[in-house]
């Protein structure tokens, strides 16, 4: 006689079935766009603008984008710039409000909390915001892409409560050993936070990658824009030539189509945090207290 398959059998079945889809819809796209940046115009001409796998692989997309080295180089340098010195800035303050907030002995704690959280609901706006960055002096300096957004409030909440999911017992036992607050939050509440330090550190790390709309407020120097700016403009007709210069496209025999441009350019984005994602993603799945507290 057959066996019936039992229900935790067959609901491992569905839901490796879904799975399968669910990787399947994820990795389609992005093949595609991936194998678009290879595209030759005259390919797209004749087979259409959704090509999966390129009859020839045509590299003018990435000549193109590479061809002004200074200025990539230059914009590449200010993205970095931004994502580290902004991150570690960005994790630096988010951690010491976080710990302070997370103390019940703080006076005035739930005034300073409130006002936290209502910056979540209400911002100065647009305007207000620009005329304060300029009143201090940052527009057209590379601070200005990362003084104005130090912190993020709905990080340091969460930063907050991993602070406070931490067994006060260790802090008093290390208050009995003799230490302060700086050695606490340094020696103790750091190590067992790793976990938290690493997602809110992401979050901050790929929003600055990412972001573009207030370099194109506060920057009007192009050797001071980062890479998502110079890559905007690339992908904009009327300004491409001007940000890359025309050697751009004097050292291409054939210019290549706008499809793979932008393709070549969402390669060229995406591609650091698909590498650096790896690294970090293992300290999700980590709880914040493993190892802490043993019985």
């Amino acid at each position: 006689m057959k066996k019936k398959l039992s229900g935790e059998a067959v609901f491992q079945i569905v839901d490796i079935l879904l799975m399968c889809l669910f990787i399947f819809l994820i990795i389609v796209p992005i093949f595609t766009v991936v194998m678009t940046s290879f595209v030759s115009e005259a390919e797209i001409a004749r087979r259409g603008t959704f090509i999966i796998v390129p009859e020839k692989f045509d590299f003018s997309a990435y000549k193109m984008l590479f061809a002004s080295g200074k200025n990539i180089v230059r914009a590449y340098s200010n993205t970095l710039f931004r994502v580290f010195v902004g991150t570690g800035l960005n994790l630096m303050v988010t951690i010491s409000l976080a710990y302070g907030l997370s103390k019940d002995n703080l006076k005035g704690k739930t005034v300073i909390t409130g006002f936290v959280f209502f910056t979540m609901l209400f911002s100065g706006g647009l305007i207000p915001t620009f005329i304060l960055v300029k009143g201090l002096g940052l527009i057209d300096s590379r601070w200005a892409m990362v003084l104005p957004c130090l912190v993020n409030t709905w990080n340091l909440l969460i930063m907050r409560n991993f602070f406070y999911a931490i067994p006060k017992s260790l802090e008093e036992a290390a208050v009995i050993d003799g230490a302060n607050d700086i050695q606490i939050l340094t020696k103790v509440v750091l190590p067992l936070s790793k976990a938290s330090i690493a997602t809110i550190g992401l979050f901050y790390a790929v929003s600055h990658w990412n972001a573009w709309f207030d370099a194109m407020l506060y920057i009007n120097k192009t050797p001071l824009l980062p890479m998502q700016n110079i890559l905007r403009n690339i992908i904009t007709a009327a300004s491409s030539i001007g940000d890359l210069g025309a050697e751009a496209y004097n050292s291409l025999d054939v210019v290549p189509p706008s499809q793979s441009i932008r393709a070549a350019t969402i390669v060229i984005t995406t591609l650091p945090i698909l590498v650096v994602y790896p690294f970090v993603q293992k300290y999700f799945v980590k709880g914040v207290m493993v190892g802490s507290v043993k019985g």
